[in-house]
């Protein structure tokens, strides 16, 4: 059987998440998810809040929480450039938990100073680690 795997580089501003030879790679594009296999055609796309998905070459499962980006699909070549990208067994869930009670907090006080959108995006990023998380 021919190799139908393809180099996979999750990056963030901070470092280099994963970097590795898989078979598939699924993420939350903005109008939708989207799966790329080996021999995926070119492709330039925006990333949200959501969850990453990762077959591994020897068939290993991982899951990543990330919080927005962009993909480029060349070549079978991937590569993410996400505002950060956390695997769901290294999700600190405490931390998580104390990032959405505060974004809840937020959106609850009659502060005039606060920005509610940025206090929603801080909500949905913590219920998203928290529910990757949960799948671990």
């Amino acid at each position: 059987m021919a190799n139908k795997n393809f180099q996979l580089d999750i990056v963030t501003p901070a470092s280099t998440v994963y970097s590795g030879e898989v078979q598939s790679f699924t993420a939350p594009g903005v109008v939708g998810n989207f799966q790329v296999l080996f021999n995926h055609a070119p492709l330039l796309s925006s990333v949200g809040v959501g969850e990453v998905k990762v077959i591994e070459s020897n068939g290993a499962k991982l899951l990543f929480a990330i919080s927005g980006g962009f993909v480029e699909v060349k070549s079978n070549k991937v590569i993410l450039l996400a505002e950060s990208a956390e695997r769901s067994d290294e999700i600190n869930i405490d931390r998580a938990e104390k990032s959405k009670k505060r974004a809840d907090e937020r959106l609850a006080s009659k502060d005039k100073s606060l920005d509610p959108d940025r206090a929603r995006v801080a909500l949905y990023r913590s219920i998203n680690r928290l529910k990757i998380a949960s799948k671990k």
